[in-house]
Formats: structure tokens, C-alpha cells, sequence
């Protein structure tokens, strides 16, 4: 659901978002989410103490990051290039793509506890993030024409609100 989310803010920031955007974001956001339960299942038990102890704080701050970017450039009233700002390139892309896939990092942790293979449940957490990332993108897309500059803000202040969410589900346990 945080991929689905992001991909509505991204969608509603594009103004007309080409289908390279679109399989950009989704295939990224579909390969972090496959990888990072492996990750977390090969780093097992030894480095989940490490981890648990920080991985919310650091979505909420490549969160944070990216949706304050997105708010202060939504503040802007000169159109800018679109490839300076394009959340589904280079830097941003990677910043987007660990952020909404550091849970899926202790999902693999918790099932390398359990002693159960990963294979399996990664390919599917893959498709379903990268089909989720698709409808995201289109939804936030028609919202961004009709609504301009408003949804661009509206999306950096999505991207804070889960950021704030993941960080205070896991201090509050």
C-alpha cells in the first residue's frame, strides 16, 4: 500500500507521464519490493536487531526528503523541465524505491525466523507492488491534470504523512 500511495503522488506530480515513467516506477518499485524480503532473509537473525532498530527512521527520512522536495517545488510558479524533476529518475527512483520497501527488509527478516523459504512469497510481493505501483501512477495521473500544482503538494504531503505513519506504527510497539 506505501508503493500504491507513492505512485499516486508521483502520478498526480507528472503532468503527462510517459509509458517509460510508468514502467520505470512500477518495475523499480516491483524489483525492491521482491528483493529486499531476500535481503532481509539472507541477513536471518544476526543483523535483525540492527535493522529493526532503525528501519523506520529511515523511511521517514527518505520519506521526508522526497515529499518536502515535492512541496517545496509545488511552491514554485515557473514550470521547470520535467526530466529535473522527475521522481521516476536517477536518484529520486532509488530514494523512492528503498523507502517503500524497507518493510518488505523485515518481512524477510521475521520469515528467516521462522525457518520458511522466501522464494515464493518475494515473487508475489514483487507483482503485486509493481501492479499496485501501475494503478497508483494512473489514478494520481488523472488527479495531477485536473488539479495541477495542488496534487503535487498534496503528494509531498502524502509522502511525509506515511513516512510519519511507518515511524510512529513502529514507535508505538
Amino acid at each position: 500500500m506505501d508503493a500504491f500511495a507513492v505512485a499516486i503522488a508521483v502520478g498526480s506530480r507528472l503532468q503527462k507521464p510517459h509509458f517509460r515513467q510508468f514502467f520505470r516506477l512500477s518495475f523499480h518499485f516491483g524489483l525492491f519490493q521482491f528483493l529486499m524480503p531476500i535481503i532481509g532473509w539472507i541477513a536471518g537473525s544476526r543483523v535483525a536487531e540492527l535493522i529493526h532498530g532503525w528501519d523506520h527512521w529511515i523511511a521517514f527520512a527518505l520519506l521526508l526528503f522526497v515529499g518536502g522536495k515535492m512541496i517545496l517545488e509545488s511552491r514554485h510558479k515557473e514550470k521547470r523541465a520535467i526530466e529535473l524533476t522527475d521522481p521516476t529518475r536517477k536518484w529520486s527512483l532509488v530514494i523512492l524505491s528503498i523507502a517503500t520497501s524497507i518493510d518488505a527488509l523485515a518481512v524477510g527478516l521475521s520469515i528467516a525466523m521462522l525457518k520458511i523459504g522466501i522464494f515464493k512469497a518475494s515473487v508475489i510481493i514483487g507483482i503485486v507492488a509493481a501492479m499496485m505501483t501501475l494503478i497508483g501512477m494512473s489514478f494520481g495521473r488523472r488527479r495531477g491534470e485536473r488539479f495541477g500544482k495542488r496534487m503535487e503538494l498534496l503528494g509531498g504531503v502524502i509522502l511525509i504523512a506515511i513516512g510519519i505513519r511507518i515511524l510512529f506504527s513502529h514507535l508505538m510497539i
